[in-house]
């Protein structure tokens, strides 16, 4: 990892939003495929926003798609309004979106009150650890990041248990959240793993540390990366071995699998770290988030860009008192 030169913190912060975006779009035509899929498809390694597997070229998927409906709802809400954002959430799900994962479609469908459905679910299936709630914190890391590490990673477990009730998937969003956070203020994600880990409830501590630790590779992974420790494992490790954001991606796409979702996450950690001004315009030009549910709407990277500095100047704000605290988690 090599940021280049000084970058600013607000093209660190459209970086981010944009860079998330710009991966789960990237990474969408190769979900499911097999390892090898994006140098196969680029032997130079030089990608486009080639579309495919029932997407258009730039086209982002459910991953973007929440992440908008995060941002939107704390912006227009003042802050952090849970049955808010799950109504969203819900009225996006019954939009018929082109993709949504199996266990947020059985929450946000089930019938149940916002602040038990994800627990009704978990206590049912016993299963619920799924990268989903990694794949929309790329705005809500944004706009919490001024309120500091214990802030952050409560708000990212609020928003997190809302359709996962597998607190590894609350922990894993929690860490994601505040490395992108130390990445927005310049410093190294990669080197503030070990500080977001000693933040994670004991009982799910020592498996984090195990992923996200310098020597963990994704042939080391005991699950499908659509689940949310080698998902989160596998972004950090594409940020790791590589130089640019560009580089990141494609590494994190060749790894096959749930393309779309660990592109997105990568992309946005990438993006926090290069910023902006690294994502190719190529990449960038023919991005595009349809909004099922909210009639046509069609958000593009300048509405993305916008959505962004929103989203910094909003998080001047002070943060309420109950998100302060980092045992809060529903």
């Amino acid at each position: 990892m090599e940021p280049r030169g000084v970058v600013e913190r607000q093209d660190r912060v459209v970086g981010a939003v944009v860079g998330s975006a710009v991966g789960d779009a990237l990474g969408a035509p190769f979900e499911f495929g097999p390892a090898g899929v994006y140098t196969a498809r680029f032997p130079d390694g030089v990608g486009t926003m080639c579309g495919g597997g029932g997407w258009d070229p730039g086209e982002a998927t459910d991953d973007t798609q929440m992440a908008v409906l995060v941002a939107e709802s704390l912006l227009e809400r003042g802050g952090l309004d849970l049955p808010d954002l799950f109504g969203r959430f819900r009225r996006w799900a019954a939009g018929g979106p082109k993709d949504i994962g199996l266990q947020t479609e059985d929450v946000l469908t089930s019938g149940e009150p916002w602040d038990i459905a994800a627990a009704l679910h978990f206590q049912v299936n016993g299963r619920a650890a799924g990268n989903g709630s990694l794949m929309r914190a790329a705005t809500s890391a944004v706009y919490f990041a001024r309120a500091g590490q214990m802030a952050t990673m409560a708000a990212a477990r609020r928003i997190a248990a809302l359709t996962h009730g597998d607190r590894a998937a609350w922990e894993g969003t929690a860490v994601l959240h505040e490395l992108i956070r130390v990445a927005l203020n310049g410093g190294d994600p990669l080197a503030a793993v070990p500080g977001a880990v000693d933040r994670v409830h004991e009982d799910h501590r020592e498996r984090w540390a195990a992923v996200l630790a310098p020597d963990w590779h994704p042939d080391s992974a005991t699950e499908f990366n659509g689940a949310v420790w080698p998902c989160l494992g596998t972004a950090l490790w594409a940020l790791r071995t590589t130089r640019t954001y560009e580089s990141a991606l494609a590494t994190a796409v060749d790894i096959g699998g749930d393309t779309d979702t660990v592109a997105a996450v990568t992309g946005g950690l990438a993006g926090a770290v290069y910023g902006f001004g690294a994502i190719p315009a190529r990449w960038a030009e023919p991005l595009h988030v349809p909004l099922p549910g909210y009639g046509d709407r069609v958000l593009r990277t300048p509405g993305l860009v916008d959505l962004a500095g929103q989203l910094e100047r909003a998080s001047h704000v002070a943060i309420p008192s109950d998100i302060r605290n980092p045992r809060t988690c529903t």
